[in-house]
């Protein structure tokens, strides 16, 4: 559990960085968290609700984590054996649902994909 609550100081220290957060702290974080691996719950949980209840302007960021931890996972150990994505896959609508969900005066603060991009990217799939 000692690499769980490491985890969750590199995540929860997001909070003391203005965004966007740099390349080298998403390292650090992804870092713990693959090294978190035998509680892997626990690390999925503790993304879940820190986009639950972070400011607005980490929401995105906490989308990062996500992804970041995935890819690194699916990396080291191959799609076979990642645990992390399905396990990010079981609340992926209402961790959807809490990134959107804030008062409309901040929802400018949430980042959103440009239009063209968005569009690429869906021909790319």
């Amino acid at each position: 559990m000692e690499a769980v609550k490491a985890f969750n100081n590199e995540l929860y220290s997001l909070n003391e960085y203005k965004p966007p957060i740099s390349k080298a702290k998403m390292t650090q974080i992804t870092k713990s968290g693959i090294k978190a691996i035998k509680f892997y719950k626990h690390v999925v949980q503790s993304v879940e609700k820190f986009i639950q209840k972070c400011k607005p302007e980490y929401k995105v960021p906490g989308l990062y984590v996500i992804d970041s931890i995935v890819r690194q996972s699916r990396h080291q150990f191959g799609t076979e054996k990642d645990v992390f994505a399905p396990r990010f896959s079981k609340n992926i609508i209402a961790t959807f649902q809490h990134l959107y969900r804030c008062p409309s005066d901040d929802k400018s603060k949430i980042v959103r994909v440009p239009e063209p991009v968005a569009k690429e990217c869906s021909l790319q799939e």
